[in-house]
């Protein structure tokens, strides 16, 4: 198995690149985060209280440093979408595997953060083809989670045609205990 914090890969189609996040990033990536439309679909469970709006470049940039750090101390993976044909990065996805002491122990969980124009199912769809079936491998688990909460309809579809399908079970979270719902799971 290849160890994803030694060698970070990349995955493309013919639309999409996704890749590791680079400090570059800041001025395209402030488009997605600043964006308050985009704003409601950003998974913040269990993140201290972090909401992912960074409208001013510092602030963006602050955030793909925390990134990298959190990278280089194997805590996750932020990977940066660029679209191919505006050669511009349009969001993030997240992967790490989870240990908890809750039913969602050994997954690998899922944050998929695009710019609003870019919540659409065929786009979403496109993306989860790309970084789901690798992560399996690259975060060693069978299981992968993520969030789309009910009003996420266009992420839904997207989900159920991918062949996510939603748990009633809550994740607990590792830092603040809380009990959060609305993760959709798909199984190896």
């Amino acid at each position: 198995m290849t160890d994803v914090y030694k060698e970070c890969p990349s995955f493309e189609n013919e639309k999409y690149l996704i890749r590791l996040v680079d400090a570059n990033d800041a001025d395209d990536l402030m488009e997605v985060y600043a964006d308050k439309n985009a704003l409601p679909f950003f998974n913040s469970d269990n993140c201290d209280g972090d909401n992912f709006y960074y409208p001013t470049k510092e602030k963006m940039q602050s955030a793909i440093d925390f990134w990298l750090r959190s990278y280089d101390t194997k805590w996750f993976v932020r990977f940066t979408i660029i679209d191919k044909a505006s050669s511009k990065a349009i969001g993030t996805t997240e992967l790490f595997h989870r240990k908890a002491n809750d039913s969602f122990n050994g997954v690998g969980v899922l944050r998929l953060d695009v710019k609003s124009g870019y919540e659409k199912e065929y786009v979403l769809f496109d993306i989860l083809s790309l970084i789901v079936p690798p992560a399996f491998e690259l975060f060693d688990c069978s299981r992968i989670i993520t969030k789309a909460p009910c009003y996420t309809i266009e992420r839904i579809e997207a989900l159920k045609k991918y062949g996510f399908w939603q748990s009633n079970e809550l994740l607990i979270g590792t830092n603040d205990k809380y009990a959060y719902n609305g993760y959709w799971v798909v199984n190896k």
